[in-house]
C-alpha cells in the first residue's frame, strides 16, 4: 500500500507463543479468550511482525524480530518458528536483501522487537543490516542499559550493544519527523521511550502500534498486558491514539496479532472494534 513518496509491506519475522494470562493482564479469561483461544498450556499463537517502508531511495525496516540468536532452552519456552517464516525469507519475496536495508527504526529494545537486529559472525554479534543506520529513543536506550528487576529478561545487550560498538547507532529524543512523510509518536505506558512510526499522506496514514496495541483484541483501553510496566499511563496513551486514528481514520499496524496484520477500527455502541481488515 502506498502512502505518499512511500510503499509499505508487511514483513513476517517469525512466530513464538506466550502465555494468554499474561498478555491480558486483568482481563477474564473468559473474554480474552473468545479473541484468541489458549492452548492447554494456556499459551497463545503471536506473531513477530516488522513493516518494510520503501521510498525517496531508502528501505527502512521497522523492528527486527526475535533473530536467531536464543538459546535452544529459551527458543523451546517461547515456540520460536522461524522455519515457515523469517526475516530473510519475507525480505526476498519482496526483492530485498539484508544489504539493501538502509535504516531500522526500532521501536523498544525488547528482544521480540530487536533480536534481529544483530546477527552472530565468526562467533561475534554484529549489526544485521550492515549498510543501514539504526534509531532508538534516548529514554529506551538508557532504560535497556539499566534494566529494572522487572523487565530485566526482555534486555539482551547482545542485541543492541553492538549498534553501538558498530558507530550505527542513532539515539533521537522525543517526537519528531524522522524522515519526509515519517512520524515518530512516543509512548512510555509499556516502556519508556517506545516509538511508533506514523507513515502520511494527504487521506491516509499508517500507524505502528507495536506493544501499545500489540493484537486487534487489545484494542479497549483497559484490555492490557501484564507486561506493560505502567498500565495506567498506557491507557491514557491508548485512549488518545485511538482518539485520532478514529478521527483521521488511520490504518492500525498490530505487530502481533496472530491473523490481523492491519486494519481500520470504528467506534460502536460499547467498545472499538475492527471495520475492515487492510492487505499490506
Amino acid at each position: 500500500m502506498r502512502f505518499g513518496n512511500y510503499e509499505c509491506f508487511t514483513v513476517e519475522t517469525g512466530s513464538f507463543e506466550l502465555d494468554g494470562g499474561a498478555m491480558f493482564g486483568v482481563v477474564p479469561k473468559i473474554l480474552w479468550e473468545r479473541k484468541i483461544p489458549a492452548n492447554e498450556k494456556n499459551l497463545i499463537p503471536m506473531q513477530a511482525r516488522s513493516l518494510l517502508i520503501q521510498g525517496k531511495g531508502k528501505n527502512i525496516l521497522i523492528d527486527t524480530g526475535i533473530g536467531d540468536k536464543l538459546s535452544e532452552k529459551l527458543k523451546k519456552i517461547y515456540k520460536v518458528d522461524l522455519d515457515s517464516a523469517n526475516i530473510d525469507i519475507s525480505l526476498s519475496k519482496l526483492g530485498v536483501t539484508r544489504s539493501d536495508i538502509t535504516d531500522v527504526i526500532i521501536t523498544h529494545l525488547h528482544f521480540d522487537h530487536a533480536g534481529g537486529s544483530t546477527s552472530i559472525m565468526d562467533g561475534k554479534a554484529v549489526p544485521t543490516f550492515q549498510n543501514a543506520e539504526y534509531y532508538i529513543q534516548k529514554k529506551q536506550w538508557e532504560i535497556a542499559n539499566n534494566p529494572s528487576a522487572r523487565d530485566r529478561a526482555s534486555y539482551m545487550e547482545e542485541n543492541f550493544m553492538p549498534l553501538e560498538e558498530a558507530g550505527v547507532l542513532n539515539l533521537i529524543d522525543g517526537p519528531q519527523e524522522i524522515f519526509e512523510g515519517i512520524d515518530i509518536i512516543v509512548t512510555n505506558g509499556h516502556t519508556r521511550g517506545q516509538q511508533h512510526p506514523l507513515v502520511k499522506d494527504k487521506t491516509k496514514s499508517l500507524f505502528f502500534c507495536a506493544d501499545l496495541i500489540p493484537t486487534s483484541a487489545h484494542l479497549p483501553a483497559a484490555w492490557n498486558m501484564a507486561y506493560d510496566n505502567f498500565p495506567m499511563t498506557l491507557i491514557d496513551e491508548k485512549q488518545k491514539i485511538i482518539t485520532r486514528a478514529l478521527k483521521e481514520g488511520w490504518i492500525l499496524f498490530f505487530q502481533h496479532d496472530p491473523c490481523i496484520a492491519a486494519a481500520t477500527i470504528k467506534q460502536t455502541e460499547n467498545n472499538i472494534e475492527i471495520d475492515s481488515f487492510v492487505s499490506i
